[in-house]
């Protein structure tokens, strides 16, 4: 029988498995079992009987098909030689290439390694410095620092000490204000005594002459300058506020000087070898600062310049101040000399209307007693037109009782009802003037009441405005009391 199959390579004549170059066949497990390849590999050329290609042309059972693999194999001599030429994978240029791309990445490596070491010297020496010029650099920084933070201490500390003697200066004229505004609280009780008293004169006399407007006047002046004198006062206690805020400020900056002065010089008398020092780790990633260098100057100077604003707003007020004490005295003093003028032209005026009183009192009980004649008159012509109403109306009435077509409205109708129109029409004018005439009667009458009211009424008055409210303004504040001064 024929021998089928192909020559396999033996396995001490297989290449040894390299770790530079990879495998090229993509069925690395035919290096392990020979067999298997033959059966993988289609393309194998096999010698085979004639019977095997005569039944070629009929598909085997799966069965059949193993039997004959058997058989196959087990009578398949194996070659050396043939068998090396099939699982060859590598040509001796390739062999060469590898040997020489070993050389080259060796002296590569070697070269990187010497650029290297010499690269981290230079590096090393280099930083080293850096490090000591970037260190006198802070430490040079650091002592400018301190430079600029004794400058700004130096302006802070002045800076108080004029705020101090503003405060002191608001607060002097705050308590001057306070005494001024505590001296009105008399002249406005007196100015509203007399109105209260005024508010007991009777019907007609309570007028709002130029005695009250002066009055209300008054209070009004005094008030309005209680007013500006409390207005002044707050605002004197809040510019104090202010002041004493800006002093704060300046006191709290200059404290944290004192402290950054002192970190700072701690900082600056630092050196490598001095003790305290220490790892951080992490301290140069954290940034708690909150400000920066032209901030932080700009922050100082803001309270400075806060404080001064301060100081020129206080040393204004305080010029209000005094104006305003000059300004209210002579205002208060003016309207109390108005309010005596008043009252004496007052006092004479009412006396003089006494007098007049009396005259057309006398005028008015004449008026009266002819009024009282007339509505006697106009009664009487009513009871005159009782009568020819009465006829006009009868027979109008017995008129209409003619019968039939003799209900004629003929000329006597006419004039009958024209009759009975005027006559009501005489006593409806005669009734209008009558009811006039009463209430002038009664206007007369409450006239002569309130005449005779008025005429009782003066002497309260008089009274009142010569004898109450005169002799409650012999008193008034001096001037060097009305600005503060006693």
């Amino acid at each position: 029988m024929e021998l089928i199959g192909s020559t396999l390579t033996a396995t001490y004549a297989r290449p040894k498995s390299s770790h530079f170059l990879p495998a090229i066949s993509t069925m690395a497990s035919s290096y392990r079992n020979p067999q298997a390849a033959l059966v993988m590999n289609p393309n194998a050329s096999l010698w085979r009987t004639n019977s095997y290609y005569k039944s070629n042309s009929t598909i085997p059972s799966p069965s059949i098909q193993r039997e004959n693999l058997d058989l196959v194999r087990a009578k398949t001599v194996l070659y050396p030689s043939n068998r090396s030429a099939l699982t060859t994978r590598y040509t001796p240029d390739d062999w060469y290439k590898s040997n020489h791309n070993n050389y080259r990445e060796s002296e590569s490596s070697r070269k990187s390694a010497e650029r290297l070491r010499r690269d981290t010297i230079r590096l090393m020496q280099d930083k080293e410095q850096l490090t000591r010029r970037t260190q006198e650099n802070t430490s040079k920084n650091i002592g400018e620092r301190l430079n600029d933070i004794v400058f700004w201490k130096s302006e802070l500390s002045h800076e108080i000490d004029n705020m101090v003697t503003e405060i002191a200066a608001l607060n002097e004229v705050k308590r001057r204000l306070e005494r001024a505004l505590a001296e009105t609280e008399g002249p406005l009780q007196v100015s509203q005594e007399c109105l209260y008293h005024r508010e007991r004169r009777m019907s007609i006399d309570l007028v709002h002459d130029d005695v009250e407007k002066d009055l209300i006047k008054e209070v009004e002046v005094i008030k309005s300058c209680q007013e500006r004198m409390r207005r002044h006062l707050d605002r004197a206690i809040a510019q104090l506020a202010s002041n004493r805020a800006a002093q704060h400020e300046l006191e709290r900056d200059l404290s944290d000087k004192l402290t950054a002065q002192r970190i700072d010089q701690r900082c600056h008398y630092l050196r490598n070898t001095s003790d305290g020092i220490g790892y951080y780790r992490g301290v140069d990633r954290l940034d708690p600062s909150i400000s920066l260098p032209d901030s932080w100057s700009k922050f100082t100077d803001d309270n400075i310049l806060h404080s001064q604003s301060e100081r020129a707003a206080s040393h204004k007020l305080r010029d209000e101040i005094e104006i305003l004490l000059n300004a209210t005295s002579n205002e208060m003093w003016n309207q109390f000399n108005n309010v005596n003028v008043a009252f004496t032209n007052r006092i004479s005026e009412t006396g003089d209307a006494k007098n007049s009183l009396q005259t057309h009192l006398a005028k008015t009980l004449q008026e009266i007693f002819q009024t009282e004649m007339l509505i006697e008159s106009i009664k009487k012509a009513l009871r005159d037109k009782e009568s020819p109403l009465k006829v006009a109306q009868t027979r109008l009435e017995e008129r209409i009782r003619r019968p039939n077509i003799e209900l004629c409205r003929d000329n006597p109708h006419h004039r009958l009802v024209s009759e009975v129109r005027e006559i009501e029409d005489t006593i409806r004018k005669l009734q209008e003037r009558l009811m006039e005439a009463e209430n002038t009667l009664q206007t007369l009458v409450k006239t002569k009441v309130s005449l005779e009211h008025d005429l009782s009424v003066k002497a309260n008055s008089l009274f009142l405005d010569q004898e109450k409210c005169m002799s409650m303004r012999k008193s008034f504040p001096s001037m060097p009391r009305l600005v503060g001064y006693t």
